[in-house]
This record gives structure tokens, sequence and C-alpha cells, in this order.
């Protein structure tokens, strides 16, 4: 039996000066966080973008369309017993970064890969993070302090900004393209896009399949819905 979903239970939303932050109510409710912690955002603008997400539910409250929503409650409930666990995530992560692997043929998408990756790559060694490419998919080790400077710039990042991070690096499978998204090198649209290349060479080939369009789609509008949290 599917669980029932939920109904909208409020009729107004507001969002107030509170100790701390900035609250959002729910009629005269404090919303509060599923382990029933107090969501206060950190600045009125972050408020108010969690407002409209609710504000936007019609009769039935949708959890997925509400992305900034859900990203503070787990800077909130989870992140602060677990930042390490992400630190460790993020540095894992950049172990296979997208933008290492690369392919020799067909020459066009190798040429694409380049132009699109290796301005980020050259980047993220201005800060330390030398990462090594490889042809094909057999794993690379990568240099034990280039991982350790991604590690320690993503320690540097407060409980919000650190989930984000982390959510972003696992959509991109790119530690390189979700950092430069943190420090405002990029925007999250623009390494999304990124993201793609070998997506949409492959659907220019063979053609689009139309859920996997419509899943970028979704995927593509939440992470600019979270970018606006920068």
């Amino acid at each position: 039996m599917s669980k029932p979903k939920a109904k909208r239970f409020y009729k107004s939303v507001s969002v107030k000066d509170v100790e701390n932050g900035w609250g959002i109510y729910l009629d005269n409710h404090l919303l509060k966080t599923p382990g029933k912690l107090s969501l206060i955002a950190q600045s009125q603008a972050h408020a108010n973008l969690i407002a409209s997400e609710w504000d936007a539910q019609a009769d039935i409250i949708k959890p997925h369309l509400m992305p900034v929503t859900r990203l503070y409650n787990v800077a909130l409930e989870r992140t602060p017993e677990n930042r390490e666990a992400l630190i460790a995530e993020v540095r894992k992560y950049a172990g296979t970064d997208l933008l290492c692997y690369r392919t020799e043929f067909p020459r066009v998408l190798a040429e694409r890969q380049a132009k699109a990756w290796d301005v980020w790559l050259d980047w993220a060694r201005g800060l330390g993070i030398d990462l090594k490419t490889a042809i094909g998919i057999k794993a690379v080790e990568q240099d034990g302090d280039a991982l350790d400077a991604l590690a320690k710039i993503s320690g540097e990042f407060d409980d919000l900004k650190l989930t984000l991070l982390a959510h972003l690096n696992a959509v991109y499978g790119s530690a390189v393209l979700a950092l430069a998204v943190l420090k405002g090198e990029l925007s999250a649209e623009g390494a999304y896009d990124l993201s793609r290349v070998d997506f949409e060479f492959q659907a220019e080939r063979w053609g689009e399949d139309e859920e996997a369009r419509e899943l970028s789609c979704t995927t593509r509008t939440e992470v600019i819905a979270l970018s606006k949290l920068l």
C-alpha cells in the first residue's frame, strides 16, 4: 500500500526576523525540519527561497519540488555531526573525478572533453589540486596531496555550503566542478552542462532517450534553484 500523500494544511506563508536568523512561518507556526528542529535560515534571501517553495505547493505537498528546503533540512539535521564524512566523500569523488577520464576516439568527443574540462583542471591546480588525467575507464591513482588540498578547502565551508558542495559533487560526478560553483567561478547551470559533454555527444549520435532527457531537465532545474543559495 502506497504511503498517503501529505495535504497542504496551511493558508499562508511568511518570513520573520527571529533570533539567529530568519524563520519561515506556515500560518502562525514556525517551520521545522523532519527531526523537529526549527528551520532557521541564514539570511532573509534564503528564507524567501524556502517560503516560495512552500507557497507554490497546491493541495498536495510535493517535497521533490522543494530542493532548497530539503538541502536546509540536511544541513541543519545531519551535517553538523557528519562533516568529516562529507569531506571524505568529496575527497573520494575527486579520486575518480569525471574531468580526469577521457576518450581517444572518436576524436571529436576527445576534443570536446579537452575544450570543456581542461580549463577547470588548470583552475584546480591553482588551488593545489593537481589531478591526473587518463584515457579510458581504468582507474588512475591521484596524488594524495592533491586530494588533501581539496579536503582542506572543503572543510573551510560552513554546514550549508558543505552540504551543497557534497550534493553538487554527486550530481556532476566532479568535485572540481562542484568546488568551482561554490567558489563563484562557475554557475551551477554551466557546471551541469559541462558534466553532460559525453551524454550530449551520445544523444547527437544515437538519439535522445525521452526518460533520460526528462530526468536531465529536472536535475538541471534543481541545481539552478540550489545555486540561488550562493
